[in-house]
């Protein structure tokens, strides 16, 4: 007998038309839909109380955002910055329990933060990796490294692979704030790495959150049996000082569209608590659901799994020597 066709289910296909129209699914509209459609557990509801939190990036837009949710939620929260003042001020304003100051685009504060969280932290239920800005002009770090390559790539590979062992003790949950322009590009380990006269920002961002995709599967293969999830993320499109100064003729043309911080954080603070993805890992989600990696068959490779394996050998090259 033939087996009938299942079929498909008028939420689902709600949510399909939106991911199909990108802006539909990018903006406020998607995330009000979805929260909608799906009955969503208010955040209040998902408690973290007695966690603690580490949160990267913290001092604006979605990293503040986020230790503020994560803070309400009743988790202890460290908040991480690399201006001083500035990161003192998102400490004061969010509640955080504790703030701690490095340049994660430098691998030696990396991993000095990384011993010094050891060092402080008995245990640690949930890191957010969110610290990172598109860059227009290139630059290289005095250790060699190109700047959004170091920031959202190697230092995130560094701070797993140092606080290993307490992330292990707590089975915690890391969680990836990619972007949706990932979408762009395909994973391609020599482009991380561009010289000067190539460089573009707009691409190297890109390439560098496909990176962060691939990275958050590769740990999760080399994880397996730890405790330990690892999940991607991105926010969708969010009125962020990040967007405004990156790109502030996007910015303005979508003004009236743009989510809310708080809304682009909502799926951070949802992945550190929610239940139902307890021992889920290596997925990339958009507003708590886990979503596709490619959009574009150009970015698909049919050796991915072959540069996977070489970004994480890039990785650790890099991680090692500084």
């Amino acid at each position: 007998h033939a087996r009938r066709a299942q079929p498909v289910r008028p939420r689902a296909l709600v949510d399909a038309l939106l991911e199909a129209s990108v802006v539909g699914s990018f903006t406020r509209l998607g995330y009000e839909t979805r929260r909608r459609l799906y009955d969503w557990t208010p955040l209040a509801g998902l408690r973290l109380d007695g966690a603690t939190a580490i949160v990267t990036g913290a001092t604006s837009g979605l990293g503040r955002e986020t230790a503020s949710l994560l803070r309400r939620q009743g988790a202890a929260v460290t908040v991480v910055g690399r201006d001083g003042a500035r990161t003192e001020v998102a400490r004061n304003e969010t509640g955080a329990a504790g703030s701690e100051l490095a340049d994660l685009s430098l691998l030696r504060e990396t991993r000095a933060l990384a011993a010094r969280i050891t060092e402080t932290h008995k245990t640690l239920d949930v890191l957010v990796l969110n610290a990172g800005a598109m860059t227009h002009a290139f630059t290289l770090t005095d250790e060699g490294n190109e700047v959004t390559l170091a920031t959202q790539v190697l230092s995130q590979f560094l701070l797993v692979d140092a606080l290993r062992s307490l992330l292990e003790s707590s089975a915690a949950r890391v969680i990836v704030v990619s972007s949706g322009g990932m979408y762009l590009e395909r994973l391609d380990v020599d482009a991380l790495q561009p010289t000067e006269e190539s460089y573009d920002g707009v691409k190297a961002y890109s390439r560098a959150k496909r990176a962060q995709v691939a990275l958050v599967e590769e740990w999760t293969a080399r994880l397996g049996g730890t405790g330990i999830t690892i999940n991607a993320m991105h926010p969708g499109w969010s009125d962020t000082p990040g967007l405004r100064d990156a790109l502030p003729g996007f910015s303005r043309a979508l003004s009236p569209l743009l989510r809310t911080p708080e809304q682009g954080a909502d799926t951070i603070a949802w992945l550190a608590a929610a239940p139902e993805i307890e021992g889920v890992s290596g997925e990339f989600f958009l507003d708590r659901r886990a979503r596709p990696t490619h959009r574009k068959r150009s970015t698909r490779r049919l050796d991915e799994a072959q540069e996977r394996a070489r970004l994480w050998d890039m990785c650790v090259l890099k991680t090692a020597r500084q």
